[in-house]
């Protein structure tokens, strides 16, 4: 028996297909995968069935454009100890520590076994959050500084501890997991694939062509059903719209963090015009209720092309104007020049995806290794930049506005006939296994989904980009000033909600 099986992206497989190893050469096989730099977990969850804890890791192989996909099982009423991934490669931490929370499974070798989130179902009920075992240095030389997890703005809740020599900040750990809206479970309770894609929209306000997009396919391999062309194309322009627009929201807030107030006015201008084409298309600004599953609500029209073709020729001229000055500029380069660093290795090491992990030099983008609908034929060439500071990632969104802006009117030079679906099953298949990827504008989304012998889920696992690229922020700030913490923030711009599911 082979030790995983091969899936491509959006493929939907028997449950039984998956090959269930014994744990110990269950580890071996994936750590053994995760030597090849070209593979990354893209997830690692467990869930309950048949009083057995059954544990399913896909490795994606991006030279290969497949997932390998293995699973083990362990007996609930046993001793659950076992030797951790983790202590082998570090980016399987996080997987295992929510495995951890949430099912008591032990790792005595795992460097880091600290609660991920505060979810209602956790196994250790008799634990408190605000008992969090924070990392410690004793010295009189050093001082700590808490921020969060109420913040002064309208963001969401997030406690942030730094350990700092006069400003010199030495560590930062950052504590999520305030939020208690158990996602994962709604989708399990909730029987109507109407709530199940407003749920969707709902993972990360400002990814909801990401996740919508991510649901939807996964949904479709479930149920066997092959989404047309025009469907296809409507959701390729609302991530690549997406894309743009907060992208956009990014640079403005950027600008803002160094005072540099004319790029944060015309940055936020730009933006406006982006998310009011979403209001236009289908009467939601974050495009909500665009994305449906088997179906194509809102067609993309002759109209509506020409009104959006007007839109991004005006958007280019005048963002390629503010860009050129804001990033020539002697105050802004000052800031953003060797600020915020996390290094290819540790980029790598801690898993990270998306916009964090091509500004530090590590190719990770689903259009371009585990493509699908139309980019399957645009040969996606991700944006790179390799010195991994502020800079680096500012400088990845204006070459990814630029790579967004060429697809999106490129595409709509041909709009495919919208194709009427009528009345089709969207019942999922029994006992079946499937797995999406999407590259949402912050990174690798994935989406997985489980069902029993009545086509019922059994289990539904998300994993927003912000669950890889926390730590990379705890790491960038090291070394740097207190006062670069807001700027190094803004040029992540991590998800609190996708991570607190």
């Amino acid at each position: 028996m082979e030790n995983f099986i091969s899936i491509k992206n959006n493929q939907a497989i028997r449950t039984d297909s998956i090959p269930k190893l014994k744990y110990n050469d269950f580890l071996e096989t994936n750590i053994s995968m995760m030597l090849d730099k070209s593979c990354h977990c893209v997830n690692y969850f467990g869930y309950t069935f048949q009083n057995k804890l059954k544990l399913v890791c896909c490795i994606a192989d991006d030279s290969k454009a497949i997932i390998n996909i293995n699973s083990t099982e362990i007996n609930i009423s046993e001793l659950m100890v076992l030797p951790s991934l983790t202590a082998r490669n570090t980016a399987f931490h996080l997987f295992e520590r929510e495995i951890h929370e949430k099912f008591g499974l032990n790792y005595p070798d795992h460097p880091w076994l600290k609660p991920v989130r505060n979810p209602y179902d956790r196994f250790d009920l008799s634990f408190k959050f605000d008992d969090y075992p924070f990392y410690n240095i004793d010295s009189e030389e050093l001082h700590e500084v808490g921020v969060g997890p109420i913040h002064a703005g309208v963001i969401e809740p997030g406690h942030f501890r730094f350990i700092c020599k006069g400003e010199k900040i030495l560590h930062l750990e950052i504590q999520l997991g305030y939020q208690h809206r158990s996602i994962e479970n709604l989708f399990l309770s909730k029987n109507n694939l109407l709530q199940r894609n407003i749920l969707a929209e709902s993972i990360a306000g400002d990814t909801v062509a990401g996740h919508t997009t991510a649901f939807a396919a996964l949904w479709e391999s479930l149920c066997d059903y092959q989404p047309s062309k025009d469907i296809q194309f409507t959701r390729v322009i609302a991530l690549e719209l997406e894309r743009i627009a907060i992208h956009t929201g990014d640079l403005s807030a950027l600008c803002g963090d160094i005072a540099y107030q004319l790029g944060a006015s015309v940055y936020g201008r730009l933006r406006t015009p982006v998310i009011n084409f979403f209001q236009s298309w289908c009467g939601n600004r974050l495009a909500k209720s665009l994305i449906r599953a088997g179906k194509n609500q809102y067609p993309f029209t002759k109209e509506l092309s020409d009104s959006l073709q007007k839109i991004l020729i005006t958007y280019s001229r005048d963002f390629e104007e503010i860009t050129d000055k804001f990033l020539h500029h002697a105050g802004s380069l000052s800031r953003l020049e060797k600020t915020g660093v996390v290094s290819l290795e540790n980029a790598h090491k801690i898993g990270t995806v998306g916009v964090t992990a091509r500004a530090s030099g590590l190719v990770r983008d689903i259009r371009s290794s585990h493509p699908f609908y139309q980019y399957q034929n645009m040969n996606h060439q991700p944006a790179i930049k390799n010195h991994g500071d502020v800079y680096s990632r500012t400088q990845m969104r204006r070459e990814e506005i630029r790579q967004s802006l060429n697809y999106i009117l490129e595409l709509i030079k041909t709009i495919p006939a919208f194709e009427s679906t009528g009345n089709i099953d969207m019942n999922p298949q029994p006992d079946s296994f499937a797995i999406s990827l999407v590259e949402g504008w912050r990174g690798e989304i994935c989406h997985t989904a489980i069902t029993d012998e009545s086509g019922n889920l059994i289990c539904y696992k998300i994993k927003d980009p912000s669950f890889h690229n926390w730590q990379a922020l705890a790491l960038s700030v090291r070394k740097n000033e207190i006062s670069d913490f807001p700027i190094c923030n803004k040029s992540f711009n991590l998800s609190y909600c996708g991570f607190d599911l």
